[in-house]
């Protein structure tokens, strides 16, 4: 059974030296697909990504550690001792079992990841994420921070409980104000906001006004995940406000 993970930017959790990969990955019960608009037909996981690219090569990897990110996801953090190991931020991880000091077998896959290289244009990022679609835009914002892109992150979650990875946002803003900033929306939210976040932190959905507010026609590269629903909506409207449809890659989640 493949469960679809996905794994922390390798640049900062990949041990130099030894040949020994330690990724952090986060595991949802949820399932992904790369691909434009698909039949609302249900679908196992790899029928759905059949046309997906994959390494041919499986991979022994170990859990290190099981961690709770919020109350429906958990952040595993594994280590791949394989020298021909390759992983591309915003990938998903396949074939990943939830066992402390388990040997599993993995594999990464996908066509949905930010991998720039020194010859491609200077671009602006906007990351636009739905719940746990923040998994594989999280490993880019954290490769987009250590080659010091200038990101913005929109990210849209029930409440702030389930805002995956917030402090380490905050974290990252924080740092480089210049080159990094985000707006959390919360559409359910019962409880008062938590002060750390209430700067940051929108009551309702991402609006079209936002997008356009972020968006260069001519320099912003957007990466969207998230609900199908959401998907649609944020794509039809980043359109709208002038972004061409070669600049928006999403990956939906079903």
């Amino acid at each position: 059974m493949s469960v679809p993970c996905f794994v922390r930017t390798a640049a900062r959790s990949i041990a130099g030296g030894s040949g020994q990969f330690r990724l952090a990955v986060c595991c949802s019960c949820k399932n992904t697909v790369t691909r434009k608009m698909s039949s609302r037909r249900q679908t196992d996981h790899l029928e759905r990504t059949a046309s997906v690219h994959r390494q041919m090569e499986l991979f022994s990897a170990r859990v290190c550690d099981i961690m709770n990110e919020s109350d429906s996801v958990k952040r595993l953090r594994l280590e791949v001792p394989h020298p021909d190991f390759s992983f591309r931020a915003g990938q998903c991880f396949e074939r990943v079992c939830c066992s402390v000091d388990s040997p599993v077998t993995v594999r990464v896959g996908g066509n949905f990841y930010f991998d720039p290289q020194p010859s491609d244009p200077v671009v602006d990022l906007l990351l636009i994420a739905g719940g746990v679609g923040i998994n594989p835009l999280y490993s880019i914002l954290l490769h987009a921070a250590d080659l010091l892109k200038h990101t913005h992150l929109c990210y849209s979650a029930k409440n702030t409980k389930e805002l995956l990875f917030k402090n380490t946002i905050i974290d990252i803003c924080q740092e480089r104000p210049d080159k990094f900033s985000c707006d959390f929306h919360v559409t359910q939210q019962s409880s008062d906001i938590e002060q750390e976040l209430q700067p940051y932190t929108i009551n309702g959905r991402i609006s079209e006004e936002e997008l356009k507010r972020h968006v260069d026609p001519e320099h912003t590269l957007c990466y969207l995940c998230g609900p199908p629903p959401m998907i649609e909506k944020v794509n039809s409207d980043l359109q709208k406000v002038g972004l061409s449809e070669d600049r928006i890659l999403f990956e939906k989640w079903w």
